[in-house]
Order: C-alpha cells, then structure tokens, then sequence
C-alpha cells in the first residue's frame, strides 16, 4: 500500500499540479467564486484523479521512449524499473473511476466535461488510436487535457452554463498553450524519431515548429486580453511584456547551439507562460475584489517584474544541476551538485554541443 501512494505521489508531478491547479482557479474566477475554497477542493479532486489518470496512460504507453529519452528518471517510474505495469494500469483505473466520482458532485456538466477528458486522454496515449504519434494532431488535442478540463471543471464547480466570454477566455488560453506544448518534444525528439513518434518537431524542424509556436503565442495573448473579464490597460501592458520575453526566446531557440541551452530556454519560456495564467488569475481576483486602480497596478508590475526577472535568470543560467541527474538525449551523469549561480559563472566546454538534439530535428525536415 505504501508502495502505490509513493507511486501516486510520483505520478502527480509537481509543476503539472500546479499548472492544472492554476486553470482551475482560474475557471473558479472567471465564474467569480474564485475564493471559495470548499468548490476549489471539490474541483481540485476532481482534477488530480484526472491527472493521474492521463500521466498512467502516458507512462504505460510511452515506456521504451521514456528509456531512451529520459533513463533513470524517478518521475518516470516504469522507464526507471521503479514500479510495474500492473500497478501503474492500477492506479489509473482508480484515479479515473475517483475523478468521476468527484464529478458528481458539481453541477451535471462537470461529469460530461470529466468522462470525455478520459476518453481524449486514454486515446492520446493508448493504441489503437494513440493520438500522440499523429503529428500535428497531438498539440492541438493535449491543451484540451491540461487546459480545458480543468478550466471547465472550476466554472461547472460553480454554475451549470458558459457564456460567451467564458468560451473566448478558454479559446485564447487554449491557443496560447498549444505554443507551450510544441516546446515539449525537444527534449525527447531522440527517442521520439528513434521509435517513429511522429511529432510536429519531428516532421517540421526546430524553426518551423518555432514559427507555429509564436503565432500560438500571439493569437492566444491577443483572445485572452479581449474575453477577459474587466480588462484594464494595465493587463494588456503586463501581456504585451510577456509576450515580448516569449518571442524573444523562441527566436533564440530556433537556432541550434546544444541541447544544455535548449533547456535553459524551454524552462524560460515555461516561466513567462505560467506568468501570463497567474497575472490573469490575480486580475481577476483582484478586480473582483474591487481593489483600487495603484493598488492593482502595483501588484500586477512587481508581479510581472518578479515571473519575468525569472524567466531571464532561467534562460542565462538554466535550472539547478542535482546530483546524477541525466542528460535528456545521452544519458549521460552530468556533474553532481552544481548550484544554479554557480553553473551560470562555470566556463562551458566545446564539448557541451554534443548534447544537441539530432540535425534532423534541427532544420531539414526529417523523413
């Protein structure tokens, strides 16, 4: 029993809790009940088993590429030798069967919403239909996992109906956050071509799929700036800098230089697209809470001020080397326990290119 909640826990990885977490917060304030903390821990069960759920459908189906690309990793128990199919086959039957449960006891579209994010999750990564390796299908069905559902589920927490606006905010982040997506092969596009995962980044190239990701990022700004709820100048203004800061590094990422700065710039973009939910998550509790007009812009500058000094920070130094951490297209055992300052000032070897991704996914199109 403790074996399978330790898997549990491994399965709920943090930074998507979180990230789901701020959708949801964000369909409870849309609806304006963001501070009801009994309808956020309803939803929020909700989701979780929704997540769990679609990472055990993922992790079963992408086993022998998670081998390659990310060998050793604790968050991928099977690929680590750390847990078994049947266990893994276990948990995310339970978490399905406890996510619409959970369902039942918001208003009746929240069930709806519930069982078809299942079903769209189970087909992304499960054969026969295994939407994952159909190309440019899967960014466009992802974001309806990780943004629809639990945007939905945190509105149908609270009413039985959408409006035009709630249909409009959920447009541009859906569109926004299929820009976000994209960015996630780099990091497996060995694996992926090794097994004949047909990815957008595999079939198109890095510039390409650097291209569509900033139209994504453009469009998805511009519908979440006009469906907003009591928009401000203000908000546009802190969007306009994000969006800025990520067409920036999407520029930088679309030529080649290794796989370390890969890294370092994915987690930047990463950072300026988590600013752009959370600023919009305190306009809205702020403006529904009546805050006055300095009080709400100053918030909302150091806010963007502190996501975007971040972001830099990652994309200068990279996240923190822990020790034996493996390299995403090696595999090789990076230096143990360099600090994230200390990595940053660390003179960088010739030899750091060699970590890149394949030419093939740098340019040409492959196959």
């Amino acid at each position: 029993m403790i074996a399978r909640l330790l898997l549990v826990v491994r399965l709920a990885r943090p930074a998507v809790v979180v990230l789901l977490g701020l959708f949801t917060v964000t369909g409870l304030a849309q609806a304006g009940h963001g501070e009801d903390r009994v309808l956020l821990a309803r939803a929020l069960v909700v989701v979780f088993g929704f997540l769990v759920f679609s990472v055990a459908c993922n992790d079963l189906a992408d086993a022998a590429i998670d081998r390659v690309n990310l060998p050793g990793d604790p968050g991928r128990p099977l690929a680590a030798g750390t847990a078994h199919r049947r266990d893994m086959a276990l948990i995310g039957a339970t978490a399905g069967v406890l996510a619409l449960l959970a369902s039942l006891t918001l208003h009746w579209p929240a069930s709806v919403v519930t069982l078809l994010g299942l079903a769209v999750s189970a087909g992304y990564s499960l054969r026969p239909v295994r939407l994952a390796a159909r190309g440019v299908v899967a960014p466009l069905v992802l974001p309806a996992c990780f943004v629809a559902v639990p945007y939905l589920i945190g509105i149908f927490a609270v009413r039985d109906s959408l409006g035009r606006d709630d249909l409009l905010l959920l447009a541009g982040l859906y569109v926004g956050f299929i820009g976000r997506i994209l960015l996630k092969d780099f990091r497996d596009v060995r694996g992926d071509e090794m097994f004949g995962k047909r990815t957008f980044l595999v079939r198109h190239g890095r510039r390409w799929t650097c291209a569509f990701s900033a139209l994504c990022w453009i469009a998805g700004t511009v519908v979440l700036v006009a469906a907003v709820r009591h928009p401000t100048v203000h908000l546009a203004a802190v969007n306009a800098a994000y969006l800025t800061a990520a067409l920036l590094l999407l520029r930088a990422l679309a030529a080649e230089r290794g796989a370390r700065r890969d890294e370092h710039l994915i987690a930047a973009i990463a950072i300026v697209g988590r600013g752009i939910v959370l600023s919009l998550l305190v306009h809205l509790a702020l403006t529904n809470a009546h805050w006055p007009a300095p009080a709400y812009a100053a918030v909302m500058t150091a806010l963007a001020a502190c996501l975007l000094g971040q972001a830099t920070v990652m994309a200068r130094c990279g996240p923190a080397v822990t020790p034996a951490r493996r390299s995403p297209v090696r595999g090789l055992i990076t230096a143990p326990s360099r600090t994230r300052t200390a990595a940053c000032h660390a003179p960088r070897h010739p030899s750091d290119r060699s970590f890149g991704p394949t030419p093939r996914a740098g340019g040409a199109r492959s196959r």
